[in-house]
């Protein structure tokens, strides 16, 4: 369950349950949101939000290519994100904004329902739990692949995006694995149901272009500067599917799963199980976001200051 106090809805801060919607809001029946997770971490300097406005510049992309205009600026919904954490009295956690058609008419035309916004923050540990940061998780091939290009749009974070990863997920439990990876619709490697992919070969980074329907997710980004910034290659290419029961290492990045090593696909070890150069990024992410990385401050808005 959700543990959060205040909630913001279109400028206001409200209790946790009168933050509701009508149940003829256009998002609920056509999945009409656009939506970001932000990770806010513990500092020694107090809460941090992790690359705050690169996500909110995210959020209004995501709107605009679904024709959507937010109400607010950039920076007002930047300062919407720092108020609500702070009304929550939240040290560490996860943040949820989220702009959405709600109720005028019901049609599949959303112009004439007005977008609302709303931002929730709540404390969430692990999502894949502890022992995957260390131990590395089980995942599957999904036998659902991710959209062409021309279908839906991979770059928007939009809510009805997401009934594809909700099959991606629900399969992978359901055959006892941890997660799920899509191909795309060529069949080379996309992501997993939430997260994007990396694998190491030779010392090399690989992770998808966006040209196979993938995210293009704030954490990966933050993922190929670090590495470079260690001395690694990096490429984004296409990957076939094979290429992930042959490479060194494989392991996933986004806001919940940060950087979580792969210890096998479809059964099948990943390298010799060591993760050394995960394991480098991992550290070297969470000393990023904790604050004591030299370039933490590029990274971080520190909520108190």
């Amino acid at each position: 369950m959700i543990n959060t106090n205040k909630i913001w809805m279109n400028g206001t801060l409200v209790a946790h349950d009168e933050a509701t919607i009508h149940v003829l809001s256009h998002v609920v029946h056509y999945g009409s949101s656009f939506f970001e997770g932000i990770r806010v971490y513990k500092t020694e300097q107090g809460p941090a939000i992790f690359r705050l406005q690169e996500h909110v510049k995210r959020l209004f992309h995501s709107a605009k290519i679904y024709r959507t205009t937010i109400p607010y600026t950039e920076e007002e919904i930047c300062q919407a994100i720092i108020d609500t954490v702070k009304a929550n009295n939240l040290e560490e956690g996860y943040i949820r904004p989220i702009a959405y058609r709600g109720y005028f008419e019901l049609g599949i035309n959303p112009n004439r329902c007005p977008v609302n916004v709303a931002i929730a923050a709540w404390y969430w540990g692990r999502y894949l739990g502890e022992e995957a940061l260390s131990k590395g998780i089980r995942v599957q091939i999904s036998s659902w692949r991710r959209p062409a290009l021309d279908t839906l749009p991979s770059l928007a974070k939009a809510g009805g995006n997401y009934l594809s990863s909700q099959l991606i997920k629900m399969e992978a439990l359901q055959n006892g694995y941890d997660e799920g990876i899509a191909l795309d619709y060529l069949g080379n490697i996309s992501e997993g149901s939430g997260e994007n992919l990396f694998l190491v070969l030779d010392g090399t980074l690989i992770t998808p272009s966006l040209s196979s329907s993938a995210l293009s997710g704030i954490t990966k980004n933050t993922v190929l500067q670090l590495a470079k910034s260690l001395g690694y290659k990096v490429v984004e290419q296409a990957i076939p599917r094979e290429l992930l029961y042959t490479c060194d290492e494989v392991f996933l990045t986004g806001t919940a799963a940060e950087i979580t090593p792969v210890a096998s696909i479809d059964h099948i070890q990943v390298g010799n199980g060591e993760n050394r150069i995960s394991k480098e990024i991992q550290k070297t992410f969470f000393a990023l976001v904790s604050g004591t990385h030299p370039l933490s401050k590029q990274y971080l808005t520190y909520v108190n200051e």
